[in-house]
């Protein structure tokens, strides 16, 4: 069904130059007008979800890979896709393995290519398929939930924020000069608001700038934003649990998938490994494999020695070494984890939800007694001014 020869000759060259949108095979994209390199970029996880739904459905119906590429990739809307799916398929007439003309394209990243090398080495690379885009549909549900339950409340967050400093920068500023015109003389709670509008003026482009350079050196540097969920995860049981629970499911569900389509414990943890990339467990799981395949430790005591996994993964994980069970084991620790991950979500959704919704009645207050407040205060002694 696959061709599984190795590849002895250099990638094929493109007959015409590629169409304006697409990526060219290699690590680096086509060069652009302006003589700008473009890098490749892995496809989206709702078009590899696709992908390898609709070429596992074919390769099922007994059509070999390279006609499936084929017949998926014809009228696809979606020209990279389309494109890259015609050089896999060269790749595979030339001879060379279906994993490593997905890996040529650089559109993959490791941990699919390796399951896409253990379904070829079993024979079933329909299963294989199949398990990515059942893994990755999952993941891809997941990370929409983390997006909802972060992303919209500090969006709001922020733009109350700017209705704050609007209102302290132009509107109070307006009532204060209106105030003086008439010779009133702002005391309590009007002289504090004046006050905090002062200390606003002063201080917001600071605060802003301060913000935004935050903002981007979080999403720009893998260290900082490590950093700084390790020290907010020490402070928050719950935030350590979901994200524990996500890396976790993650790792475990990719080892299982491996290891049930005969690629040996020590690689899949490898491969696995990758899929955690930039988090601690990266190193960990490494180590881990090296420790289980040149010392000959137990699976369950590399990992509970060598990684910082929950107990639970360790004892079952000695279950499974111990009745043979493994892929069980592994199994049910991702359906446990999944379960769990669910449950945090939900909770970690409600809280934020409920942090958001007191920011905004404080934020909401705060505009409204800064401008309406000395207002109302100062009416009467406006009309006695204008008596």
């Amino acid at each position: 069904m696959t061709n599984t020869t190795t590849a002895t000759s250099p990638p094929p060259q493109a007959s015409a130059a590629p169409a304006k949108g697409s990526a060219s095979v290699g690590k680096k994209g086509p060069i652009s007008g302006l003589g700008k390199v473009t890098r490749i970029r892995e496809f989206k996880k709702k078009d590899q979800v696709d992908l390898f739904r609709g070429v596992s459905s074919m390769l099922r119906a007994q059509i070999n890979t390279a006609d499936a590429l084929k017949y998926y990739g014809q009228g696809l809307p979606n020209k990279d896709v389309s494109d890259t799916l015609a050089h896999i398929r060269e790749d595979l007439n030339k001879g060379i393995n279906v994993h490593e003309a997905f890996r040529r394209t650089n559109r993959f990243n490791e941990t699919i290519i390796g399951l896409i090398q253990a379904g070829s080495d079993a024979g079933q690379l329909h299963h294989a398929f199949q398990a990515l885009a059942s893994r990755l549909k999952s993941s891809l549900f997941f990370q929409k939930q983390i997006k909802k339950a972060t992303i919209t409340p500090c969006c709001i967050i922020c733009v109350l924020m700017g209705a704050f400093i609007v209102s302290q920068v132009k509107i109070v500023p307006q009532v204060e000069e209106m105030l003086n015109g008439v010779g009133a003389k702002p005391d309590g709670m009007t002289a504090i608001s004046f006050k905090v509008s002062h200390f606003t003026q002063q201080v917001w482009p600071i605060f802003v700038i301060g913000v935004i350079s935050i903002a981007v050196i979080i999403f720009r540097s893998v260290h900082v934003r490590n950093l700084l969920l390790g020290f907010v995860m020490s402070k928050w049981r719950l935030l350590r649990l979901l994200v524990m629970s996500l890396r976790q499911v993650t790792f475990l569900s990719t080892i299982q998938l491996l290891h049930s389509n005969g690629i040996n414990l020590a690689k899949s943890i490898r491969v696995s490994a990758n899929s955690v990339k930039n988090t601690p467990f990266y190193e960990e799981l490494r180590n881990a494999a090296d420790k289980y395949e040149h010392s000959g430790v137990p699976l369950s005591t590399a990992f509970a020695k060598y990684t910082s996994v929950d107990a639970q993964v360790t004892h079952m994980l000695s279950i499974g070494e111990k009745s043979a069970s493994l892929d069980a084991q592994l199994g049910m620790l991702c359906e446990m984890y999944e379960e769990d991950l669910q449950n945090h979500m939900s909770t970690f959704a409600a809280v934020i939800s409920l942090v958001v919704l007191l920011m905004a009645v404080v934020l909401i207050a705060a505009v409204f007694i800064g401008t309406f407040l000395p207002i109302f205060l100062m009416g009467p002694k406006m009309m006695q001014s204008g008596a």
